[in-house]
């Protein structure tokens, strides 16, 4: 369905003003930086947190740039959900010379952004602010940094004449950040072929920075599966100053300490495989070969003891269940009559909800404590064939360099590439953005991405998406 041009014109109108900040930063900048960071600010500048307009806003502006460049209109389609207005997805198609030169690449990125109280900042949240060689604003990694690039990169090459072998499909999609029903699990079981692809490239992965050196450059090929339980303890409660043995409160902290200590069963597969393999290259001494004994034996206790003391590789290794939210009590006088505790598993892939739910069970028995469990999609790791990992690598030299390893990971959040995966499509999780691990601000205070980092992602998708599409666009 094409947006009303009345009312994506009042939108673009945001695309016409760049701020003073703007005007003083562009001009050591080339026409295509330029671009991207004009599209970087108007996404920003729109809050999209489901909390506020939604997506809807930012995708009508989106497609207002392609369809002024020439897009046909056909090609520049908004899809939102039945009933949900501010739920914007947009699809664009980049034709290609040869349609039967095989499937569309997909490149996709999600438009919503979690939300952002202007008190909690040091910046105003939806103001991409320049400031000390950073780019700060809700979104500027998570993920309106890769929108911003593919939206930019695919209408420089428009402008600059490139006709790829294999066409180019590129998803804005809404809802990733709340469960992704109104996004692309929406489009995946309502419009399958309109972004059917032989492989997608998605967030999901980013550099690691050492000192402010690139130092390993992640591609998400797995993701654990996040599922959420609720415990809960019902009693006839009563009168507080008669307390009885069977209290609801007691009964279940009780049980939420024994689950604190429990941990699951340490499991590798072909991508946390190849993860430890090479991540080894990088380590100390010691942790390096923790890794390398891992990868022969994952149930070795020393080895498994050195790495499960950071959290990030204990979240690699293992299913992870914590209680994140607590609700007890009607009075100050009274017993309680419900506790419940809220508590979210990241299973590995290929553990199956049953599983984690009879282990819940397990630990709390005899707690008198009842496990219920809202499930969400799983889906296998996505393979990395040779010839797509050799692609990757002499584009990451290309643009950071050399001595810059790609590793293969299993991303131990969640993102959208789950619904591809689960109907057959290849999905690959590289921002080409550059973060310090020790400083992770993603859905946090003061969002950020430095400036340098966010112009070599769109050099390094630039070229990405020429070698997979044929030949690399136009600058």
């Amino acid at each position: 369905m094409i947006p009303r041009p009345a009312r994506l014109a009042s939108v673009a109108l945001l695309a016409l003003a760049p701020g003073s900040l703007l005007a003083q930063t562009t001009a050591t900048l080339s026409p295509g930086q330029q671009l991207a960071r004009g599209v970087y600010e108007q996404l920003i500048r729109i809050n999209t947190a489901d909390s506020a307009t939604g997506t809807a806003p930012a995708v009508e502006a989106m497609a207002r740039r392609f369809l002024s460049i020439g897009f046909a209109p056909s090609d520049v389609q908004i899809l939102t959900p039945p009933g949900k207005p501010t739920q914007g997805n947009l699809v664009v198609r980049y034709r290609g010379r040869q349609p039967a030169a095989g499937k569309p690449l997909l490149l996709m990125a999600h438009m919503d952004v979690v939300p952002a109280l202007p008190s909690d900042w040091t910046v105003p949240p939806f103001t991409l602010t320049e400031k000390d060689g950073w780019f700060y604003g809700r979104g500027t990694i998570d993920d309106k940094a890769m929108a911003a690039i593919f939206v930019a990169n695919l209408i420089r090459a428009r402008q600059g004449g490139w006709v790829p072998s294999r066409e180019v499909i590129l998803v804005l999609a809404a809802d990733e950040e709340t469960g992704s029903e109104d996004g692309i699990q929406w489009l995946v079981n309502n419009h399958r072929a309109r972004i059917d692809a032989a492989y997608a490239i998605n967030e999901g992965a980013n550099g690691d920075l050492q000192n402010g050196r690139p130092v390993s450059l992640g591609v998400q090929a797995a993701e654990k599966v996040p599922v959420t339980f609720t415990l809960t303890v019902t009693n006839r409660g009563g009168f507080s100053g008669m307390p009885r043995a069977d209290n609801a409160i007691y009964q279940l902290a009780n049980g939420l300490v024994r689950l604190s200590r429990h941990t699951f069963p340490a499991q590798l597969n072909e991508i946390t495989r190849a993860y430890f393999t090479r991540k080894a290259a990088a380590e100390s001494t010691t942790v390096a070969a923790a890794m390398r004994t891992i990868v022969r034996n994952p149930s070795d206790p020393a080895a498994l003891k050195i790495l499960s003391a950071r959290p990030n590789y204990n979240a690699m290794l293992h299913t992870t269940c914590v209680a994140t939210q607590l609700a007890a009590g009607h009075a100050s006088n009274a017993l309680a009559q419900n506790a419940t505790a809220t508590v979210n598993c990241r299973m590995l892939p290929g553990t199956t909800v049953g599983e984690v739910e009879r282990a819940l069970i397990g630990v709390l028995a005899d707690t008198a404590i009842h496990v219920s469990a809202a499930p969400r999609p799983s889906a296998g790791p996505s393979p990395v064939p040779a010839e797509m990992m050799a692609t990757i690598e002499r584009v990451t030299t290309q643009v950071f360099g050399e001595g810059v390893p790609v590793i293969p990971m299993m991303n131990v959040g969640a993102t959208d590439a789950v619904f591809l995966r689960a109907v057959g499509i290849p999905t690959y999780g590289m921002s080409g953005l550059f973060t310090d691990p020790d400083d992770v601000r993603i859905h946090g205070k003061d969002e950020r991405v430095s400036v340098k980092s966010f112009f070599q992602a769109q050099e390094f998708h630039r070229r990405l998406m020429g070698a997979l599409a044929g030949s690399v666009p136009p600058t």
